[in-house]
C-alpha cells in the first residue's frame, strides 16, 4: 500500500490541474457549480498526500516523465517524497481545499467566477508540484508557475487600478527575486558533479565537500535572494501588502498559508548547503529579525483589518527565517525543526485570520476600515470566537499552535547564541533573540487591537452612503453585482436582511475547521515530538549538526514568550476594548513615530525615489533613441536611401523619350572607353 501511494505522488498535482482545466472548459455551463471540480481536484489531492504521510519512507524518488534531455543537461519530471515533502503537501492541501470552499461562497455571483476557480487550481497544481519537485531547475519551473497564479489572482479584478497595479507589483519585484535563483541554477550547474541539479546530487556529502567554501556562500546567499521574494522579507517584501487588493480568498491561500512559505520551503530543503555558510546563516536570521520588527511596528497603527494581518504575515515569516538561519553548528537541526513548524502552524491561524477578515468584509458591504465598525461580536459569533482562536495563536499564548512554534524558534535562537561561541555572531543572536521577544509583544498587541476594535466596544456600523462601501474591491470590478450576495452597500441601520450578520456556513465552516486546527496541532505534533519525527526523515537531514547533548525543555523560555504574549494583548485590551481617548493622546505624543508607521515608514516612497522614477527616466530616454536614432536614423533612413534614389535620381531618366535614352547610352559608352583609357 506504501508503494502504491508513493509510485502515484504525481496524482497530487494532477487532481487540482485537471479540476482547473474542466472549470475552463465548461466553467460557463457550469456556471454557479464551476467550484466543484477545483474543490474536488484539491481535495482528492489532499486525501492521495494524507496517503502519502503515513506511508512514505525517510526518502523515496519517483520518475514520472523524462522531460528535458541534452547533453549537458537532464531534467526529469521527478519526484522526492520524504518527510519534509509530506508534511508540505498536507498542509498545503488541507488548507487550499478549505479556502476552495470558503471561496464558493464568498466569490459567489462573480462574473469571473469560473476564471476564479480556474486560476486557484492552476495554484495548487503549482505549488504541490514545486514541493515535490527533486530537481531545482523544476523547482525553478513551478516556482515560476506559483508567482503567474500569484499575478493572476492578485490582479483578478483587473477593472480596479489599485488591484491591476498590485498584481503588477508583485510580478515585477518577484522578478527581481527570481534573478538571484537563476544565477544560483547557472552556478551549479558549472560546479556539481555531472552537470546533475538533482537535490540527490547537489546537496549529497561527497557533492558538498568537494565545493570550495566561496562557492557555497554565493550559492547559498543567491538562494536567499531568491527566498527574500517569495516569502516577502527585507528588502523584497513591499509586494505583499499591496497583494491585499485581490479576493480574501486568494490572500488567505497564497498570501498567507502557502505560496510565502516557498521561499522558506527552498531554503529548509537547502539546509544541507545553507548549514555549511555561516556567514549567510546570520545573514538569514538578521534579515529575518528586521522583517519581523519592521513590520510588526507598521501593523501596530494600520486601521485595514486585511492590511494588518498582511503586515502580520510579513513579520511571521521573518521569524520563520529567523528559525533558518539560526542552525549553526550543532543546533542545525533544533533551527529546520523550529522554522518549519512555525510554517506548519502558522498556516492553518494565519488563513483563519485571513478569512474571519474576508468574513468582516463580506458582511460589513466591503468595508474593511476597522474605525468604520466595532462591536460584531453578538451579529457575528463565529467569525468572533474563530478570530479569538487564531489571534491567541498567532500571540503565542499556550495551549493555541503558534505558543509551541513561536517557542521553538526563541530556543533555537538561544541555543545559536551559545552555539557560536564568544564572537561577533553570538552577541548578534543574542540581540536577535531580544529583538525577537520585543516583536512578539508587538504581535499580541496589534492583534489584540484588531480583535478589540473590530469585535467589542458599543456597536457601530458603516453607513450606507460610506464612501469605502460605494468602493469595494467587488464593486469596482462588476458594480452592484454583488449587492445581492453581501458586497454591495451597506447599510447603517442595520435593518437590511444581510449587512451585518454571520456570514453564510459555507464560509463560516471553514472558519471553524481552521480554528479547531489552530487549537489542537501544537499540543498534537509539538510535545508530542511527532513533527520532529517526521520531518528529519527528509534526505540529507541525517547530516545535520545536531547538539552534542540532547535538547533540554528550557522552562524560561516559553514563560517569557508567554508572558510578553500577555503583557501585549492586556496592553490592547484595555486600550481598544472600549472607546478611551489614550490611543489618540498618544498618537498626538509619538506624532512623528505614528505617522512614519502610519506611512509604512515611507519605504514605498524611497523605492519610488531610488528605483522607479530613474528607471522610468532610463525607459524614457531609451524610447526615445528607440524612436528617433534606432527606429527612426537607420531603420527609416536605411528604407529612405533606396526610394530616394529611385525616385529622385533613377525615376526623371526613365521619361520615354528615345533620343534622351540615346544620349544617355552614349555618355554611358564614353564614360566606359574613358575609364580603359586610364586603366591602361
Amino acid at each position: 500500500m506504501s508503494n502504491l501511494f508513493v509510485n502515484n505522488a504525481w496524482l497530487v498535482p494532477f487532481f487540482p490541474l485537471l479540476g482547473a482545466l474542466i472549470t475552463a472548459a465548461f466553467g460557463r455551463e457550469l456556471r454557479e457549480k464551476a467550484h466543484l471540480p477545483v474543490v474536488v481536484g484539491i481535495f482528492l489531492a489532499f486525501l492521495v498526500s494524507l496517503g502519502l504521510l503515513f506511508s512514505a519512507g525517510p526518502d523515496q524518488v519517483v520518475t514520472v516523465y523524462r522531460w528535458l534531455e541534452f547533453t549537458n543537461l537532464n531534467v526529469p519530471i521527478q519526484f522526492r517524497v520524504d518527510g519534509l515533502t509530506t508534511m508540505m503537501l498536507s498542509m498545503v492541501t488541507f488548507v487550499s481545499t478549505l479556502v476552495a470552499i470558503y471561496a464558493s461562497g464568498y466569490m459567489a455571483g462573480d462574473p469571473g467566477y469560473p476564471r476564479f476557480f480556474t486560476c486557484v487550481g492552476l495554484f495548487v497544481f503549482s505549488m504541490t508540484g514545486l514541493v515535490l519537485s527533486n530537481n531545482y531547475v523544476l523547482t525553478y519551473a513551478f516556482w515560476e508557475g506559483v508567482g503567474t497564479c500569484s499575478y493572476l489572482l492578485v490582479g483578478f479584478w483587473h477593472a480596479k487600478p489599485s488591484a491591476a497595479a498590485a498584481a503588477k507589483k508583485a510580478f515585477l519585484v518577484n522578478r527581481v527575486g527570481d534573478f538571484g535563483f537563476a544565477i544560483a541554477l547557472f552556478w551549479l550547474w558549472t560546479v556539481v558533479p555531472n552537470h546533475d541539479l538533482s537535490y540527490g546530487n547537489v546537496l549529497s556529502a561527497s557533492t558538498l565537500a568537494g565545493l570550495p567554501q566561496g562557492t557555497i556562500e554565493g550559492i547559498a546567499f543567491l538562494l536567499f535572494w531568491a527566498a527574500t521574494a517569495k516569502s516577502a522579507q527585507v528588502p523584497l517584501y513591499v509586494w505583499l501588502p499591496d497583494a491585499m487588493e485581490g479576493p480574501t480568498p486568494v490572500s488567505a491561500l497564497i498570501h498567507a498559508a502557502t505560496m510565502v512559505t516557498a521561499g522558506v520551503y527552498l531554503i529548509a530543503r537547502s539546509t544541507p548547503l545553507i548549514a555549511l555558510a555561516p556567514n549567510v546563516q546570520l545573514l538569514i536570521a538578521s534579515i529575518g529579525c528586521l522583517t519581523a520588527l519592521l513590520s510588526a511596528s507598521i501593523a501596530v497603527t494600520q486601521t485595514d483589518l486585511k492590511r494588518v494581518m498582511a503586515y502580520s504575515t510579513v513579520s511571521q515569516l521573518g521569524y520563520m527565517f529567523m528559525g533558518l538561519g539560526a542552525g549553526v553548528g550543532t543546533v542545525a537541526k533544533l533551527a529546520v525543526f523550529a522554522a518549519m513548524f512555525h510554517l506548519f502552524t502558522h498556516a492553518f491561524f494565519k488563513a483563519l485570520l485571513f478569512l474571519a477578515s474576508g468574513s468582516v468584509m463580506h458582511s460589513m458591504g466591503g468595508v474593511i476600515d476597522m474605525r468604520r465598525f466595532r462591536g460584531l461580536r453578538y451579529r457575528m459569533p463565529i467569525t468572533c470566537w474563530t478570530f479569538a482562536i487564531g489571534g491567541l495563536a498567532l500571540s503565542g499564548i499556550p495551549p493555541f499552535a503558534g505558543f509551541f512554534s513561536k517557542d521553538e524558534i526563541l530556543a533555537a535562537l538561544k541555543e545559536a547564541s551559545h552555539a557560536a561561541g564568544h564572537g561577533r555572531a553570538a552577541t548578534a543572536y543574542s540581540a536577535i533573540y531580544v529583538i525577537a521577544l520585543i516583536t512578539a509583544a508587538m504581535t499580541a498587541f496589534y492583534t489584540g487591537r484588531a480583535f478589540f476594535m473590530t469585535f467589542f466596544g458599543p456597536e457601530k456600523l458603516p453607513s450606507p452612503d460610506d464612501p469605502e462601501a460605494e468602493e469595494t474591491e467587488d464593486s469596482h470590478a462588476h458594480g452592484a453585482a454583488h449587492d445581492d450576495h453581501g458586497h454591495g452597500h451597506g447599510h447603517g441601520d442595520g435593518h437590511d436582511s444581510h449587512f451585518g450578520h454571520e456570514s453564510p456556513p459555507v464560509m463560516t465552516y471553514p472558519l471553524i475547521g481552521l480554528a479547531g486546527c489552530a487549537l489542537v496541532v501544537g499540543l498534537l505534533f509539538g510535545p508530542t515530538g511527532l513533527f520532529e519525527h517526521h520531518i528529519m526523515r527528509s534526505f540529507a537531514f541525517e547530516t545535520l549538526g545536531h547538539p552534542d547533548h540532547p535538547h533540554k525543555f528550557d522552562i524560561s523560555t516559553p514563560l517569557v514568550g508567554t508572558l510578553v504574549g500577555l503583557i501585549g494583548l492586556v496592553a490592547s485590551y484595555f486600550l481598544y476594548a472600549v472607546p478611551s481617548p489614550i490611543p489618540a493622546r498618544l498618537a498626538r505624543t509619538l506624532k512623528p513615530l505614528y505617522k512614519a508607521s502610519c506611512d509604512k515608514f515611507y519605504v514605498d516612497e524611497l523605492y519610488e525615489m531610488l528605483f522607479i522614477r530613474p528607471l522610468r527616466m532610463f525607459a524614457s530616454i531609451s524610447a526615445f533613441l528607440d524612436e528617433w536614432f534606432l527606429h527612426g536614423a537607420l531603420v527609416r533612413g536605411t528604407a529612405w536611401m533606396p526610394r530616394l534614389l529611385g525616385r529622385e535620381v533613377l525615376a526623371p531618366l526613365q521619361n520615354g523619350l528615345i533620343q534622351y535614352y540615346a544620349a544617355v547610352t552614349a555618355l554611358g559608352v564614353a564614360g566606359l572607353l574613358w575609364v580603359l583609357l586610364l586603366l591602361k
